[in-house]
């Protein structure tokens, strides 16, 4: 279970929000979603029960119909596309990634646009038109390409720097530990994590904040987090947790 002293910073964070008048935008990113899963169900209750708006980053190469049928049961949930087949096509010294220049630019965008009316046409009700590459990583070459295939924004992680060739919506806190256990991270310091990215819009930066899950890895550790994070923000008057469409006023 939590450890309620563990989220003593948050609460403080979120009162002087709430004193001040100020709503903090929050928005949740989960990725590489395929077909239903246990995991996937978890997720969802969990969102459901909060009425947290869910935007999952589906992999089209490998989803298919019964993911499409799952989700037609579901509201308050969205579907952004996760590259094309989240394969690494960089060499064996370079970072992970789909979208890099290693391939001829018209074959990544032919995945992409592939990608894009596959999802479309499984997922009509809860399409959103945002391309989340695999890893958080694309060439910068491509992006000016995007919108001519119908995408309407990028989501990567890390704070967005605006002005680009096309809007960004990206998440800023990665609730697991990649290079330890690959589980969820300590409450620690995701709480600190949390805050120091509500200090930082308090201060006048005005990005919403990107919480970022992956439903298959989750471990014990990564599901309480979520849980006592919906349970301390769903209702607090400080906190609004927002859709992608939302955000980007699609």
């Amino acid at each position: 279970m939590s450890d309620s002293m563990a989220w003593e910073p948050l609460r403080r964070e979120l009162d002087r929000w709430q004193a001040a008048g100020r709503v903090a935008r929050l928005w949740l990113r989960d990725d590489d979603a395929i077909e239903p899963t246990p995991d996937l169900e978890m997720l969802m209750a969990l969102t459901g029960e909060s009425q947290v708006p869910l935007t999952l980053a589906v992999i089209p190469g490998l989803t298919g119909e019964a993911l499409a049928a799952r989700l037609a049961e579901e509201a308050n949930i969205a579907v952004a596309v996760h590259g094309w087949s989240h394969t690494n096509h960089a060499g064996p010294e370079g970072k992970k990634q789909e979208l890099g220049g290693e391939r001829p630019v018209e074959i990544v965008l032919g995945e992409l646009g592939e990608g894009f009316q596959l999802l479309k046409r499984l997922h009509p009700a809860r399409f959103v038109p945002v391309l989340v590459p695999p890893w958080n990583r694309i060439d910068a070459a491509l992006i000016p390409a995007l919108p001519g295939l119908g995408f309407a924004a990028l989501s990567v992680y890390g704070r967005a720097k605006q002005g680009g060739p096309m809007p960004l919506l990206n998440t800023d806190v990665d609730i697991i530990d990649w290079h330890g256990t690959r589980g969820g991270r300590s409450e620690e310091e995701l709480v600190a994590e949390l805050v120091a990215e509500l200090r930082a819009r308090f201060a006048g930066d005005d990005e919403p904040i990107g919480v970022l899950t992956h439903h298959l890895v989750h471990d014990a550790a990564a599901w309480n987090f979520l849980s006592a994070l919906f349970a301390m923000t769903a209702r607090h008057p400080a906190v609004l947790w927002s859709s992608a469409a939302a955000l980007l006023k699609l």
